[in-house]
């Protein structure tokens, strides 16, 4: 049996371990990890958060690379402001509800859409958006308090479509001022 059809088994059969660094498949010997980074106004080091990647984007990932299912026309950055921490059964219908995504263009981020994630060919066993953040330029009457950040297939702002790829609830919630700059990255890891 080849690797994409073991995989996409052991996830029917939920035979996989869900540990703190990401999804683990004893039988395989696979890791699928990723994380995201942050920071504000172009200064300091990168904060690092480790993510979750659900169900419904490891399954996507496998049907694009090993499968046959077309590539989504993109991936695209979300931000949100819940209080719940991301579970593997998340999806795209349920994350802008679940994780209150955050999709006011007047408390929030001012683009109409969610970020493109523009990632960098990798010759490795990662793939990120380092050489290419999102931007985003935040506005708010007073202050904004961003919980955590996810990756989609979906570029519409609390869109329900597509597919969740991965979300993360930051261990402590992010601040910000009216004209902030936020910069995110998503790394993705698969090892074996």
């Amino acid at each position: 049996m080849n690797l994409r059809k073991e995989l996409a088994a052991e996830i029917k059969a939920e035979r996989y371990d869900l540990a703190e660094g990401g999804l683990y498949f004893p039988r395989q010997g696979v890791v699928a990890s990723g994380e995201y980074f942050d920071r504000v106004n172009r200064k300091g080091p990168w904060t690092r958060q480790p993510n979750r990647i659900v169900t419904e984007g490891l399954a996507l990932m496998l049907n694009v690379a090993l499968g046959s299912v077309a590539k989504p026309s993109g991936l695209y950055l979300a931000l949100f402001s819940g209080a719940t921490d991301p579970a593997a059964n998340w999806t795209a219908s349920s994350f802008a509800a679940v994780a209150s995504e955050i999709v006011s263009l007047t408390e929030g981020y001012t683009a109409a859409t969610r970020p493109v994630w523009t990632p960098v060919t990798t010759t490795t066993g990662s793939i990120d958006n380092m050489a290419a953040v999102a931007s985003l330029t935040m506005a708010t009457a007073t202050q904004l308090n961003v919980t955590g950040a996810a990756i989609l297939t979906n570029s519409s702002r609390g869109g329900t479509t597509g597919a969740l790829i991965s979300a993360s609830k930051y261990a402590a919630a992010r601040v910000f001022q009216d004209g902030d700059v936020y910069e995110l990255g998503y790394r993705i890891n698969l090892t074996g």
